[in-house]
């Protein structure tokens, strides 16, 4: 709490509470006080993260001089005023109030999922609620049990909306609302409305009786017969804080405090997602392929000696480079680690890389080039205090929930100025003041138009910046006219958002998908880190720079040096490679290795004859899967470490079982840099191993004399913190064994914009494929719940072009490229313009990849009836 000067009798108040006195803000409550200095008020429909009601009215106290009791969580204090928050009057009249409760409440503690944690329960309990002197003749309500993953019981329903205010004012939805009035009051979905839900449960978590329960939960067990073990989320970047429940090694339910940093708010995958970890199809066992093709089990000595014995036979003949690697965001940050250690230090390459190389590396190279770090500026909570926020190129929900869930506080509890600019509408269009909506592809026109408009109306902060003069130059070489011909957007609209933009002195910069996998992604994110510099929102008084991913570890995994360009830590080959070697009692290769896509090739040459993918499905997430899938075939030797038998792993030679997120030890490094270390909560399914317990098995077996071996985490941690330069072996998380160095610098590099000329498309639709808030990567498809929610792929399209081609929703469509065809069902929305088309990226099955000739979006296609 920010310091308080007592005698400004204008900003403060000075309180007596139970013969105590405090001295507090302006504005604060009887209940927040009381707590300050130790006093629990009762309540049941107070939650410090939501607006108050007063509803329940249990947490009543005695105010001197005033007649009737007065409700704690929503009556300011005054100063000096006197309360009393406990006596004979106040237990009676709030026992009263509890009795008036349970009239219309049923006893059915017995088969009730919220037993053991009902707020209800507990309150009755403290108050010794033993007897009820009231009575009524009960209506029973009926359930609704067509909810997708929750279920409401109206019955055992308090009325405190905590559910409806943590719907509105948290997740951003309008999925529940009170209904009715008087004795028939409810809490309902909004009638004659589509459904505005995220299934997010939130308001599960929010509910102080049994209301609203999981579905898939139901049943499970009762709450004090499950180990109970914090972790981290192992789905999106946001990095949240949760809790897996878990009985007989398996996960069967998570849920989050709101005493953690995300305040008990998750998203579909965090909260249900974890039913993927239980899918009947995961590996736990490994297996190799045999004569004749096929994938048989075998035991783990089989399958590592033979995936050893090869890697070793063709590094022999054909040397270390005609290995490589592809790492896994999903992984934790040592077993990256572990993982490039073993390229570099026991195959002896570095041809080493990831998904990351799509968009997000990239990205991270110009953004490091021109402010001196990768990304995050600070934590995320620092958006919630930013005037203003730009988001560009981000559906906020599909691609890091957590960070939409801060924008919408900023903007509701802040005032935040909110400005969309991408070329495709989402939830959060609701909260903005300005949405630039570009055409597909012209993303770095867009930032180009925005960098322009703040130096032509001077707006620019006053940060001292290098190569301004160049920056203004080359805007110069561009008119508005040619920037609106190109992105669709007026000069008028870029001078009023400029304006916008800079109102209040603190802006936050958040960049997504849409600019780090554009067309010209290299002047797209290189304006966009300008307009992070032009605003101030780099520097200490700003309120940061923001590069998203969908996955929960891709910043770790980069930050250990999963890539081809960079040792751990991004120290360079020529100035770090001998102090690697020498700590690991190795060789490292001096020079760069070969990236993502120069593998494909040398793989397609020759060049490469085996390749180690550790979590990833090259056949699902790279261009031109039929081009991927015939590279792969060429392999002597395809070794596939996953959960699940992917499209790549039902091709490889060997394949490893490996264990989730929630069945091992480790850290994860989410995108606003921010690292958190958990502990295993499940046992791995089956007979399947951690990845780092494999790591380390094959290269002792490869390199037995360099410094491969089983290590304790503290002195892995330490190896990691004193090679890298990046890392510490302290933290600030409590529980935590490693954190990240806050390497932020004060010297700051513009860099000019020359946006390219949109190419022609030869087809006429413009298509994007790209993630969508109820599900994460691939994995969520092997999860029950969210197949509930979202269970196959589907094209969206405009109405106006459905009409043009006689299309009504859940018809199949061909999609045509010059790579392939696939057939999706139709979805009729309005959140795309005409001409463009979006399909989500997470389905296996629907191998959306057969159209698409390269990473950057968007790809041009024909579209017709199937």
């Amino acid at each position: 709490m920010a310091h308080i000067d007592p005698s400004d009798k204008s900003t403060t108040a000075t309180v007596t509470i139970d013969g105590t006195q405090v001295t507090v803000p302006a504005g604060t409550t009887i209940l927040e006080a009381a707590a300050q200095i130790g006093i629990k008020i009762p309540t049941l429909c107070w939650l410090k993260k939501i607006s108050t009601t007063g509803a329940c009215r249990v947490c009543i106290v005695k105010v001197e001089g005033v007649e009737r009791f007065m409700t704690a969580c929503n009556t300011p204090v005054k100063d000096g005023i006197t309360v009393i928050t406990t006596s004979p009057e106040l237990e009676s009249a709030r026992k009263k109030t509890l009795e008036l409760m349970l009239v219309n409440h049923p006893l059915d503690c017995p088969i009730c999922d919220a037993a053991g944690e009902c707020d209800l329960q507990n309150t009755c309990y403290s108050l010794k609620v033993d007897k009820n002197n009231y009575s009524a003749v009960l209506e029973r309500l009926p359930i609704r049990y067509d909810w997708k993953l929750l279920e409401s019981d109206p019955n055992r329903c308090i009325l405190c909306e905590k559910c409806v205010k943590v719907c509105r004012e948290v997740v951003g939805r309008e999925a529940i609302e009170v209904v009715d009035r008087g004795d028939n009051t409810i809490i309902d979905t909004i009638t004659g409305a589509p459904l505005d839900c995220d299934f997010c449960g939130n308001c599960i978590g929010a509910c102080p009786t049994g209301t609203l329960i999981s579905k898939p939960f139901k049943f499970r067990g009762r709450p004090w017969s499950f180990a109970v073990t914090k972790s981290v989320c192992a789905f999106c970047s946001s990095g949240c804080e949760i809790e897996y429940h878990v009985a007989n090694s398996r996960v069967e339910r998570v849920t989050s405090s709101d005493d953690g940093y995300n305040r008990g708010n998750l998203c579909i995958n965090g909260r249900f997602g974890y039913a993927a970890f239980n899918a009947s199809d995961r590996l736990k066992s490994p297996l190799i392929k045999d004569a004749s093709g096929s994938l048989r089990m075998a035991t783990w000595d089989q399958a590592l000696g033979a995936a050893s014995g090869k890697f070793q036979q063709i590094i022999a003949s054909a040397g270390p480079d005609a290995v490589a690697g592809i790492g896994s965001p999903r992984v934790t940050n040592e077993e990256s680690y572990l993982f490039q250690k073993f390229m570099r230090g026991a195959v002896g390459t570095n041809n080493i890389d990831s998904e990351a190389r799509l968009g997000f590396l990239p990205s991270q190279i110009i953004q490091y080039e021109m402010l001196g770090y990768s990304g995050g500026t600070f934590a995320m909570d620092a958006i919630e205090k930013a005037t203003a926020i730009v988001v560009i190129g981000a559906d906020l929900k599909a691609e890091s929930a957590g960070f939409a869930y801060r924008v919408i506080q900023a903007a509701t509890k802040n005032d935040a100025k909110l400005v969309l600019a991408g070329s495709r509408v989402s939830s959060m269009n609701k909260y903005a003041n300005a949405f630039l909506q570009c055409r597909p592809g012209s993303e770095a026109w867009l930032v180009a138009g925005l960098n322009k408009a703040m130096l032509a109306e001077g707006l620019a902060s006053p940060v001292s910046v290098s190569n301004l003069e160049i920056l203004k130059s080359s805007l110069d070489a561009l008119s508005f006219e040619r920037i609106t011909q190109i992105s669709g957007i007026s000069e008028a609209q870029f001078r009023a958002t400029a304006a916008l933009i800079c109102s209040g002195g603190r802006t936050a910069v958040i960049y997504g998908a849409d600019v780090i996998r554009s067309a010209d992604s290299k002047n797209a994110v290189a304006g966009t880190v300008n307009l992070a510099l032009l605003t101030g929102a780099v520097t200490e008084t700003g309120a940061g720079i923001y590069p998203l991913d969908e996955k929960n570890n891709t910043q770790g995994m980069l930050d250990m040096g999963v890539c081809p360009e960079y040792l751990p830590g991004y120290h360079t080959y020529e100035h770090a490679a001998t102090t690697f070697g020498s700590a690991w009692n190795a060789t490292v290769p001096a020079i760069p290795g070969k990236n993502l896509f120069q593998i494909v090739d040398a793989i397609e040459a020759g060049e490469i004859k085996a390749l180690y993918v550790m979590g990833s499905d090259p056949l699902h997430f790279m261009p031109n899967r039929s081009r991927i899938e015939k590279a792969l075939l060429k392999l002597d030797l395809l070794v596939v470490q996953d959960l699940f038998l992917t499209d790549t792993a039902k091709i490889a030679h060997v394949v490893l079982p490996t264990a989730t997120g929630a069945e091992k030890t480790g850290s994860f490094t989410s995108v606003d840099n921010r690292v958190q270390c958990f502990s295993a909560a499940a046992k791995p399914a089956g007979n399947s191993r951690s990845d780092a317990v494999i790591l380390t098995a094959l290269h002792n077996l490869i390199a037995p004399k360099s410094t491969g071996g089983a290590q304790a985490p503290a002195d892995l941690h330490h190896e990691i913190t004193s090679l890298t330069g990046l890392y510490r072996d302290v933290c600030d998380h409590d529980g935590c064994r490693m954190g990240r160095i806050k390497n932020r610098t004060t010297s700051f590099t513009c860099q000019p914009l020359a946006p390219l000329a949109p190419a022609a498309g030869a087809r006429p639709f413009a298509l994007t494929i790209g993630p969508v808030l109820h599900h994460n990567g691939s994995m969520t498809t092997e999860s029950k719940n969210n197949l509930l929610v979202v269970p196959e792929a589907y094209v969206d399209l405009s109405c106006e072009d459905a009409a043009s081609l006689g299309v009504s929703t859940g018809e199949l469509l061909a999609i045509t490229s010059d790579t392939g065809v696939v057939s999706l069902k139709a979805r009729l929305t309005d959140q795309i313009s005409k001409g463009a088309l979006f399909v989500p990226a997470h389905f296996r099955g629907a191998a959306v990849n057969r159209v698409t000739g390269s990473a950057s979006f968007p790809q041009y296609v024909s579209l017709s009836k199937a």
